[in-house]
């Protein structure tokens, strides 16, 4: 009723609370700030997470944030999120990462470079937020290039219920993180991803002091810790659940550490050159609780490691094998044997592994809901019949440079797998219409189709398509016998899309993107660059409906003019991106909406 307050009459702040804490998103809670005065200091107290991109004065804008808001116990520092006005200032060379060797030499003379503008957070910034949110629980400090051992030793003093702790890129050293494992007795999770000044010193005071309560580690990159970090983290840390290792220098010592100390472990994340199937036996033999395992480029891993999973690991839901070229199908046999309980597969670049052995998936793991088969060059058509045969829960399937598979394959998954909602192809050029028809016959539960450069693929399949599916995203890009015909059919049939793929169709017109205009109206995305004969005429039909529209890319279409941009400028009061070449952009857009349009080309 107009002229009575009767929210803030009869609402006390408690209840406000809560309901701003429930808010599901920063807009809306922005919009409740603004109502009055009252609603705008309660949103300072309700406010429990933020979020800081680079800015051109970075401490400034932390001591800023911690006035107004003083409950915060999650903060994400992420420098490589540029605010709009940094944006043309840091595509020089203050953007460059500077070297650890140049960063010391400045360290040492107490002076930064003044020719350089820094938009990165400091060790005084970070101090403050240190002091301002005592109670905070969840830190992340990405490639910030200034936060060095003393910020984060103030901070940690500070922070003693510090449970998250994210130093990815950081130069943090060993002195740094020591004050972490003294004074953060309940630190759980520990990513140290591209901390180059780190060592076995810092990781190993760490285990010492949170070995009780961490559950996560990651380590990437990091040259200076070795088998002596994780052999700490065996002994002391029982309760991890986690562990993610990219390194040259951990070998099967330090693995066998953590696989025989820490028998609880679900995720491991392996990509370390030198280790062997002596750790994976360990692993299979004491980590019996795993239940994610992805191994990438082990050279030295074969399939008696693999083995050794399939034997031990029987809880093992998703498994992940990249570029692992000693195993074949006898190892994969073993974890179908094994592992009843999986779920997801992938295997990329495994160049030994064939039918055989995805046939034995189909056969034995009836609860996989998720398959992808990436480079593998040796799986046909049988395998992918047996998986439809067997796995009735599949409801995801992505396919890339797979020579061998084709129509037949992806009949018997459309055929046995009726709850399929995304199938991803990408130049799997023996899948033609055949195949996909049969998915829009059988899966009509599908909501996300890409097709990627299929050359069979043509109008036939997407009719089929139209008529049995109701997508919400579909990408035929490069898939040259789409036509008109395909598109409208999709138009028709699919109300609910919200993003589309139409790149490089060469016989694509106006009459299609008539169509979409009526029949799409919830389209969010469209990439349409390369298409020859989308003409201004088109486009104005498209975004006559589609109101929701916020990207638009639409590079080498030569019958697109300046006003066929314009068109998408105007008419679409939510576009957040149109990708055009620079010339078509005539002076009055780039005024009115300079800052949502990205050229193809750069002057340099």
């Amino acid at each position: 009723m107009r002229g009575h307050d009767r929210i803030n009459t009869y609402l006390p702040d408690e209840l406000l609370l809560e309901i701003f804490r429930r808010l599901d998103s920063k807009p809306s809670r922005d919009a409740c700030s603004v109502v009055c005065k009252r609603w705008f200091n309660l949103d300072r107290l309700s406010r429990s997470t933020l979020r800081i991109g680079a800015s051109s004065s970075p401490d400034h804008f932390v001591k800023l944030i911690t006035r107004r808001f003083v409950n915060v116990k999650t903060v994400y520092v992420d420098e490589r999120l540029l605010l709009p006005a940094q944006l043309g200032r840091r595509l020089g060379s203050e953007s460059i990462r500077p070297s650890p060797k140049l960063r010391k030499v400045k360290e040492k003379a107490g002076t930064e470079d003044s020719g350089i503008e820094t938009s990165c957070i400091s060790d005084a910034g970070l101090s403050v937020l240190g002091e301002s949110f005592t109670q905070l629980e969840k830190l992340s400090l990405i490639w910030c290039n200034n936060v060095s051992s003393g910020g984060m030793v103030s901070t940690a003093q500070k922070c003693r219920s510090l449970k998250c702790l994210d130093l990815q890129g950081c130069y943090v050293g060993n002195l740094g993180l020591a004050a972490v494992g003294q004074c953060c007795k309940q630190l759980e999770d520990l990513n140290l991803r591209f901390c180059e000044d780190l060592s076995d010193t810092g990781v190993v005071e760490v285990a010492l002091g949170c070995g009780k309560s961490l559950k996560a580690l990651g380590v990437a990159a990091c040259a200076k810790i070795t088998d002596i970090s994780l052999e700490a983290v065996g002994l002391h840390c029982k309760s991890l659940e986690t562990l993610s290792l990219d390194s040259e220098y951990i070998s099967d010592k330090g693995l066998l550490a953590v696989a025989k100390g820490c028998p609880i472990l679900k995720v491991l994340k392996l990509q370390c050159i030198n280790v062997t199937d002596e750790a994976l036996a360990a692993v299979g033999t004491c980590c019996l609780s795993l239940e994610l395992l992805a191994l990438y480029n082990l050279q030295k891993f074969t399939d008696r490691g693999l083995s050794a999973i399939g034997s031990g690991c029987k809880k093992l839901k998703s498994l992940t094998l990249s570029d692992c070229y000693s195993l074949s199908d006898k190892g994969l046999e073993a974890i179908a044997t094994g592992c009843k309980e999986l779920t997801h597969l992938e295997v990329n670049g495994c160049h030994n592994i064939g039918t055989m052995g995805l046939e034995s998936i189909g056969k034995s793991c009836e609860q996989l809901t998720e398959l992808a088969l990436l480079f593998c060059q040796k799986i046909g058509n049988n395998a992918l019949i047996e998986v439809g045969s067997g796995c009735k829960f599949l409801q995801a399937l992505h396919l890339v440079d797979c020579s061998g598979i084709g129509d037949d394959g992806i009949c018997g998954i459309a055929r046995g797998c009726r709850k399929l909602n995304k199938l991803h192809i990408r130049r799997c050029y023996e899948i033609g219409n055949k195949g996909i028809v049969a998915i829009g016959e059988y899966c009509k539960s599908l909501t996300d189709l890409s097709l990627q450069f299929c050359d069979r693929v043509g109008d036939e399949a997407l009719v089929s398509i139209g008529h049995g599916c109701s997508l919400h995203h579909l990408n035929v890009s490069g898939c040259h016998q789409i036509g008109d015909a395909g598109i409208i059919a999709i138009a028709r049939g699919c109300p609910q899309l919200s993003s589309l793929d139409i790149s490089v169709l060469q016989n694509l017109g106006d009459m299609a993107m008539a169509e979409l205009g009526e029949g799409c109206p919830l389209l969010k995305e469209v990439l349409l660059s390369y298409c020859r004969q989308i003409s201004d005429v088109g486009i104005t039909h498209l975004v006559k409906n589609c109101n929701l529209l916020e990207s638009c890319q639409m590079v080498y279409c030569p019958a697109i003019t300046a006003a066929g941009v314009a068109t998408v400028v105007s008419g679409c009061p939510n576009v957040k991106k149109v990708l055009v070449e620079k010339w078509k952009v005539s002076q009055r857009t780039k005024r009115r909406a300079g800052s949502v349009i990205a050229y193809l080309c750069m002057d340099l």
